[in-house]
């Protein structure tokens, strides 16, 4: 089996003190690696993954076909899922979850988490809940987008949206279909998770994650890279948030063209 190369950038010393700041003050931290497109099919054997144990979710995401709320760090986004109730989820990042108003955090649906990647990490303030119409209605144009996201979320949106851009007056992007996967390999005391997106021009993302408590974060790290390198994942890859691609593989086609309709 190949030898993972591992050379990723090390965090600074002022970086590494700022992470462990957030995490102190986070709900829980997810520890994630995108696997280089190369690579899935190694990965997936290395790792005993059995693709037909996966659940499958399409997710839509909610911005202007520039991506206005992106730049201003807020993500809404609802999933459907199989054999699951749909969900939906306004976050903000990055965030200091000491500055974030108490009344916030203690709203139920409300969570704090450190997404850490090799190199890197950011803190995400996101606001849970359950959609109150069906999705594939709203998506069609036959329900208004807010009746997918609770008081609560409509409240967090309203505090950190441009005030000229109300829900309802959105673009949907997508849809995306994902396969989740979630198994105790062996070797390794925890859940991982696998996610495969899958886009329409046949690009994919497979993005390998766990969970963790706060206190345990460091620990968790070192035992999670080390039993994927044990198993010849790379390590140094090219991170590639799914977020990100798919807000901009999709604004791209939302975007008019030379003869002014969307390039979709």
């Amino acid at each position: 089996m190949a030898e993972a190369r591992t050379a990723e950038r090390a965090l600074s010393g002022e970086e590494l003190a700022g992470l462990i700041a957030l995490i102190k003050d986070s709900d829980s931290v997810e520890l994630k690696l995108t696997v280089p497109e190369a690579d899935h099919r190694s990965t997936i054997s290395a790792l005993e993954l059995d693709p037909l144990n996966a659940q499958i979710r399409q997710v839509f995401f909610f911005d202007t076909p520039d991506l206005a709320l992106n730049r201003k760090g807020i993500v809404v986004r609802v999933r459907r899922v199989q054999r699951k109730r749909d969900d939906s989820v306004v976050k903000l990042r990055p965030v200091v979850p000491s500055e974030l108003p108490a009344k916030v955090r203690r709203t139920a649906g409300f969570g704090v988490e450190v997404d850490a990647v090799p190199g890197g990490f950011v803190c995400s303030g996101s606001m849970k809940g359950a959609p109150r119409a069906d999705v594939r209605e709203a998506v069609a144009g036959s329900r208004p987008f807010r009746d997918l996201f609770s008081k609560a979320q409509r409240a967090f949106y309203g505090d950190h949206a441009p005030a000229d851009l109300p829900l309802n007056d959105l673009s949907a992007l997508g849809p995306i279909f994902v396969l989740k996967l979630r198994e105790s390999p062996k070797e390794f005391d925890r859940k991982l998770v696998a996610e495969m997106w899958l886009f329409p021009d046949n690009s994919r993302i497979l993005e390998l994650s766990t969970k963790c408590a706060p206190a345990e974060a460091f620990q968790v790290a070192a035992e999670t890279k080390a039993f994927l390198a044990g198993r010849g994942v790379d390590l140094a890859g090219e991170q590639e948030t799914k977020t990100k691609k798919a807000l901009e593989y999709f604004s791209e086609r939302l975007r008019p063209s030379a003869d002014g309709q969307p390039d979709g």
